[in-house]
């Protein structure tokens, strides 16, 4: 493969001073829209049904974001090596704000759900776009810092993302929950078309169709397992059953079909490195534990200390700032001594420690001790979270840059999906054990799992609401036990990541130099071999054989 097919891959000493830190900016406003959108419409959902109706698909307005994002995520990292990375973000950055400015004219939810599809479509992209860009401006010795503020991205936006929709809906309207993507994301259109330069490939490529095909519905059917099952479905049900086999059928089809590909979407050469395997597995894990064990935290509070959702936000500042405090130190320390691996380590270890603290949540634990345990947590997964990204791209190749931050994303995003199920089931199983005991109309309001409402809890007695708040409590335990078995596992994976240097440049000029000449050569042979085989001055066979140089 040439160097021109790098996808942007910057071949200079990158970005530095102000120009640096004003496409960072700029790069860091696309994570923060896509981020914050995952957030900002759960305070929304109940002004938005009351305005359009259609409350059956109130949870596909949340669904289909995700569904999207995540499915369009591998195809992003791809494009952008074949394409190049600027013009593959600007794309994304307008297929998302057309999303928002359509979402925000929605007339149906119907057409709401329509549309959050289409911002996930560009969310993909802002995503690993953003990244990736990073990869190819700053090298990995000084990429460190760099990462830890956009890993302070999510933090933020998962606590200003429920804030700004409350008060976006109460003072204003609820569309505007979409429309304030608008001049944000056109201040960051503005600063990537006119200050961010990056080599644009000249070669053209054979998009892997098929590839693509199987992996969304591969995905998409796992990740509607995720959704549905225990909620419209039971898990045992002939839907979820199906959609799980499917699900992974399509998914072995696709490995196979990226073994012929020539231009596969997610390339199993990067399998073979120990390093991305390793990367690979960990944020899988720490997706699983984290997503699928945090999620209840916020039902615990408003719950347990009768908080509203914004409130409960407010309350889990403890986790995000240990998660952004974390995320930038422990960035500037990687930068700054250029060795990586005790960073996972450590993180897995207090992860585990503070699941560990969190299964020990009482009906009367003080709500300053369970802030302290939500701190520990977020130390712990600041401490490898975004690490994991850097790892993966210091270790690929020059051409894979974009497809290794691609797929470490996705199987992140892929953990992250299927601990929301695993540690659902256990809590709706506990729950249902639990609630044995209570009245039977008790137990027939509130065995809902996750979507049991707070107001409902709270209109019980004082002394029923005492006993189904000792269940739930006896109930969540086992959540958190199982995301700490998880976190420890991944703290044993950790000390098997290599240490590989980080290089305090760029993918050397001369490598691409190298790599470019040896596929001209390679152009050359096939250019001769089409020329011995033409007959008759028969174009045909030379182009096809010069079109296949092309794609080496």
């Amino acid at each position: 493969m040439s160097a021109s097919a790098d996808g942007g891959a910057a071949v200079s000493a990158g970005l530095t001073g102000r120009a640096l830190t004003t496409v960072f900016v700029a790069l860091m406003l696309g994570m923060f829209l896509a981020a914050l959108d995952q957030t900002i419409v759960s305070t929304a959902l109940p002004t938005i049904v009351g305005d359009l109706g259609g409350v059956d698909h109130l949870a596909w307005v949340v669904t289909s974001y995700l569904l999207a994002s995540t499915v369009s995520t591998p195809l992003y990292g791809k494009l952008g090596d074949m394409y190049g990375r600027k013009p593959v973000f600007l794309a994304a950055i307008l297929i998302f704000l057309a999303g928002s400015m359509l979402a925000g004219l929605s007339q149906s939810m119907g057409q709401l759900v329509a549309f959050r599809g289409l911002q996930g479509l560009g969310a993909g992209g802002l995503m690993v776009g953003a990244q990736a860009i990073i990869a190819d401006i700053v090298p990995p010795r000084e990429r460190g810092r760099y990462m830890g503020l956009i890993g302070s991205v999510f933090a933020v936006s998962s606590v200003a993302g429920p804030l700004l929709g409350g008060f976006l809906v109460e003072a204003i309207s609820w569309r505007w929950v979409f429309y304030v993507n608008m001049p944000i994301g056109a201040l960051a259109v503005v600063i990537v078309a006119f200050r961010l330069h990056l080599h644009t490939p000249a070669h053209r490529h054979a998009i892997d169709y098929l590839g693509v095909g199987l992996l969304t519905a591969g995905v998409s059917a796992l990740i509607l397992v995720t959704t549905w099952g225990g909620n419209q479905y039971a898990w045992g049900s002939a839907v979820i059953v199906g959609l799980a086999l499917a699900g992974v059928a399509l998914l072995a089809a696709f490995a196979w079909q990226e073994r012929r590909a020539a231009e596969p979407i997610i390339p199993l050469s990067l399998f073979r490195s120990s390093v991305f395997r390793v990367a690979g597995g960990l944020g899988f894990l720490i997706g699983l534990a984290m997503f699928g064990a945090i999620i209840f935290i916020p039902l615990f509070l408003q719950l347990v200390y009768g908080v509203s959702p914004t409130s409960s936000g407010l309350r889990m500042i403890p986790l995000m700032g240990g998660l952004l405090a974390a995320t930038i130190l422990s960035g500037r320390a990687i930068s700054r001594i250029g060795r990586y691996r005790a960073f996972p380590i450590a993180g897995t270890a207090i992860t585990t420690v503070g699941m560990l603290l969190l299964s020990r949540l009482e009906v009367d634990t003080a709500p300053w001790l369970a802030s302290a345990y939500m701190l520990v947590v977020g130390v712990g997964i600041g401490l490898v979270m975004q690490v994991l990204v850097l790892v993966v791209q210091n270790d690929a190749p020059a051409r894979d840059i974009g497809v290794a931050t691609s797929t470490a994303t996705f199987l992140r995003s892929m953990g992250g999906s299927l601990g929301v199920a695993l540690f659902g089931a256990i809590f709706a199983s506990r729950l249902a054990n639990e609630l044995s005991t209570l009245p039977g109309e008790v137990t027939a309001r509130l065995s809902g799992g996750l979507n049991i409402q707070p107001e409902q809890v709270h209109s019980l007695p004082a002394e029923v609401r005492h006993d189904f708040l000792l269940a739930f409590v006896d109930a969540l335990q086992p959540v958190f036990l199982a995301g700490a078995a998880l976190a420890a596992v991944s703290f044993a994976l950790a000390w098997m990541l290599d240490e590989v240097p980080l290089r305090a440049t760029l993918h050397e000029t001369a490598d691409l130099a190298a790599e470019e000449a040896a596929a001209g050569a390679m152009g050359a042979e096939a250019i001769v071999a089409a020329d011995d085989g033409a007959v008759g001055g028969d174009g045909a066979v030379e182009r096809g054989v010069v079109d296949r140089g092309r794609s080496v």
